[in-house]
């Protein structure tokens, strides 16, 4: 089996995140695929975090009730809880109280922030979260349930 990989069509690993993805133009949630999914993955889950701030690791979404077989999230998700279309997942609060994506907005000052998007492959489903759900919650809820994970870290 091939290994757990996430990527983008939009930008390359450890690269710059295109200016449509960053808070500062339009802040659109970047598209994401990936491959190599465990076999007893019952859900998929993504995080996206900034830990270059002054005030700690900021998240920037958390999508989960992923279908292990889904192949990737489009461009531009819109910002509700719940999803049906284009996929059916369910979004959490970021570190702005917002539910969806919000694009990173780096201080000049601190230099290049490093964009985690990681993914992770879980052997049972959260069904105990609500839309909304915070990082702490997930942070609970995921603990003894992954199978593994992969990221892509794009440069903001």
């Amino acid at each position: 089996m091939a290994a757990f990989r996430l990527f983008s069509p939009a930008f390359e690993h450890d690269r710059p995140l295109p200016g449509r993805f960053v808070g500062e133009d339009e802040g659109v949630s970047p598209p994401l695929q990936w491959t190599g999914v465990p076999a007893r993955a019952a859900e998929l889950l993504i995080v996206c975090d900034d830990p270059d701030t002054d005030t700690g690791v900021v998240t920037h979404w958390i999508v989960f009730a992923i279908a292990p077989d889904a192949e990737g999230l489009p461009e531009g998700l819109p910002r509700d809880a719940y999803l049906e279309e284009p996929i059916e997942l369910v979004q959490g609060l970021n570190e702005f109280d917002e539910v969806g994506y919000s694009g990173p907005e780096p201080d000049d000052d601190r230099g290049p922030h490093r964009i985690f998007f990681r993914i992770y492959a879980l052997d049972a489903a959260l069904t105990q979260l609500s839309p909304g759900a915070t990082r702490n919650e997930l942070r609970q809820a995921t603990k003894g349930h992954v199978l593994g994970g992969a990221e892509l870290v794009g440069i903001a």
